[in-house]
């Protein structure tokens, strides 16, 4: 309700005349649109950010930005407390020793603290990103501050709106912007948890709880693996890496491992990309960043936990371990159920736009796991779309941005114990 209210709040200010530029306001399913994609910090657009848009209407999307990370942050940690408390003693106990901690702490608490880290990130991001601009691209310091701060609240929320009509393609070999930008999305796509956690143990990774254990080692993992592979496959691509020197290749497909966590900037044209990248991009999108964070997808604790509820049933072990702790059958059904209800939402969206529209598969297929996901890459297509599949795609943030947490706190707050249990059957599998 939150957000819904947000969003139409949000629409409504951007189809006012101050927020266009030139005559007239924008028309509803316009403001629609971005408003959707501002508020669940997605980053695909219909039409062009800076030309379009006033300063007034880009001062709008920039406060969508932040309410909606800021929210999505808050309202991820606060189930997160709100499902903790409702759990059995022995589970509470149970808990707190995995975490060294008593809970969450108080809303009061849980809240200071996701504001105290997305100030400090956005801060330092602006801050070398207003000096780059200033000293390194001739902008006037009240132009420069403007653009440092617009995109360091972007890339932290994971928005990836942009103030250039090419992204951030232009500076494609620039480390002096791309890496503080991917700093950000890092940071905001971790999660609050983690950096709470790391605030206290950051010395001790012994006494890290399963949680940030799992999401700080995923996500490793993929931002090394997706680097190497972004960049094997676009190294010889004229109209992508193949343009760049060495480096600067080193620097895009790196930022281009970043990106799909699930910020939307790019610095290199998708639409150029080999498809087998695509793919491969998409892959990384439907994963997604860390839980209780701004990032997007099943999330990187979701994928881990499938990866080795596998491995297990492979090894032929009765029960599924991750780092020296057991995971409870509940929890690998929950994994199971947003994962599996996260495919048929991108099948579904995908077999819709295909209806609606003439494009290909893959173009379609990236642009729904895309939406999402919240990420806001795309291969060119959003503008070109009709008004209906434009419709399908706002659905799509919406129920990417809130449907797996929201969907994992009420099944945590639905358990309950049966009286009876029914005699075991034995389907055929595979």
């Amino acid at each position: 309700m939150a957000f819904a209210t947000g969003i139409l709040l949000g629409t409504l200010l951007l189809m006012l005349p101050a927020a266009r530029e030139g005559a007239g306001g924008a028309p509803f399913t316009t403001a629609l649109f971005t408003s959707t994609s501002a508020t669940c910090v997605t980053g695909l657009v219909v039409v062009d950010t800076p030309s379009y848009w006033s300063p007034f209407g880009e001062g709008v999307i920039l406060a969508l930005i932040q309410v909606g990370g800021f929210g999505i942050m808050t309202l991820a940690s606060l189930l997160g407390l709100l499902v903790w408390r409702r759990l059995g003693l022995r589970t509470r106990i149970t808990a707190a020793a995995e975490t060294r901690t008593s809970g969450l702490g108080e809303v009061r608490t849980v809240v200071r603290g996701v504001l105290t880290i997305s100030v400090l990130f956005e801060l330092v991001t602006a801050t070398a990103l207003t000096l780059r601009f200033a000293l390194g691209y001739d902008e006037p310091w009240g132009r420069a501050a403007y653009l440092g701060g617009f995109h360091a609240v972007s890339a932290f929320n994971n928005a990836g709106f942009a103030l250039w009509s090419d992204s951030l393609t232009r500076f494609a070999s620039d480390p002096w912007i791309c890496l503080p930008v991917a700093f950000a999305v890092i940071a905001g796509g971790l999660g609050f948890p983690v950096w709470l956690e790391l605030g206290r143990l950051g010395r001790q990774p012994r006494a890290w709880s399963l949680h940030t254990k799992m999401t700080l080692t995923v996500t490793a993992a993929l931002l090394l693996l997706g680097a190497v592979f972004v960049t094997a496959n676009e190294w010889t691509n004229p109209d992508t890496l193949g343009a760049l020197d060495p480096p600067g290749r080193l620097l895009a497909g790196f930022f281009h491992a970043v990106m799909p966590r699930t910020a939307g900037f790019n610095s290199v044209d998708y639409g150029q990309m080999h498809e087998g990248t695509l793919l491969g991009t998409e892959m990384m999108m439907f994963i997604g960043g860390g839980s209780a964070g701004t990032a997007g997808g099943i999330k990187v604790t979701t994928f881990f936990l499938l990866f080795f509820v596998i491995w297990a049933e492979v090894r032929g072990e009765r029960d599924v371990e991750v780092f020296s702790r057991r995971i409870s059958d509940r929890a690998v059904r929950q994994a199971l159920t947003v994962a599996l209800l996260a495919l048929g939402a991108v099948v579904a969206s995908t077999w819709l736009l295909l209806e609606l529209t003439e494009l290909a598969t893959q173009q379609v297929l990236f642009e729904v796991v895309s939406a999402f996901a919240t990420v806001g890459l795309s291969t060119g297509i959003t503008a070109a779309l009709p008004t209906s599949a434009q419709m399908v795609l706002v659905g799509l943030m919406f129920l990417g941005r809130l449907g797996p947490v929201t969907l994992v706190s009420a099944l945590a707050l639905r358990e309950r114990q049966d009286l009876h249990r029914l005699p075991e059957g034995r389907p055929i599998i595979g």
